[in-house]
């Protein structure tokens, strides 16, 4: 005979997430069906003798929350290290259009040249680029967002909370990578590219793992 539960979960923002969690009710032996909602953070599942236990397990292996609670951290599961790069590698892609866009310009312009090491004017030519890598991810992850059925009021706020932490560290360390090799003159040198986009991916990939592990954050 089927039954009926209802489980809250916790992390879902989008309709990827909804997928993902209704993907692995489904996939458990004995549970005919799972209606997922990111919206109210309702899981409906049908089955027949499954334990509460086994489904709430499901879920928080994937990285989601059940009733408040995720499933014991550890730094050793491969899907969400999988899923974690995933994620930091859609920041790496719209941090670096902002930040490489400004840094070349700094170069071809030349409106940096000269300028004293770390004087008031120095560091607002620093920070710029900062700024503008930070836009144009967020931008990116709205559209991505979007393109999940997110709405645009959602989308942005989502974008904003999810990885800003994440998305400047991975600025920050990008930037200081290229001014090693500029020897603190501000613009973009082609040979420290690949080290900076190595750097950029590396420095947030641990953080973004432990909040995908621990909250399920995660839209992607």
């Amino acid at each position: 005979m089927s039954e009926s539960l209802s489980l809250d979960v916790g992390g879902m923002t989008c309709d990827g997430c909804s997928e993902r969690v209704k993907n692995a009710l489904e996939s458990i032996l004995g549970v005919d069906s799972a209606k997922v909602s990111h919206e109210s953070g309702i899981a409906i599942i049908e089955h027949r003798n499954v334990s509460r236990e086994i489904m709430v397990s499901s879920i928080k292996q994937i990285g989601y929350s059940v009733d408040g609670q995720g499933e014991d951290f550890h730094w050793k599961d491969s899907a969400v290290w999988k899923q974690s790069a995933h994620n930091t590698k859609w920041c790496l892609v719209g941090c670096s259009i902002g930040e490489f866009g400004t840094l070349a310009y700094y170069s071809y312009s030349g409106i940096t040249s000269g300028l004293e090491l770390y004087s008031n004017i120095w560091y607002f030519y620093a920070i710029l680029p900062l700024i503008n890598g930070l836009a144009t991810s967020v931008m990116l992850e709205t559209a991505i967002l979007m393109r999940g059925q997110m709405d645009f009021r959602n989308a942005l706020s989502t974008a904003f909370g999810m990885s800003f932490i994440s998305m400047l560290m991975m600025e920050i360390a990008m930037e200081i990578t290229d001014l090693l090799f500029t020897k603190g003159e501000l613009g973009l040198m082609p040979l420290a590219i690949p080290f900076m986009l190595l750097v950029g991916f590396l420095t947030p990939w641990p953080y973004n793992y432990w909040r995908l592990k621990k909250y399920g954050a995660s839209c992607h």
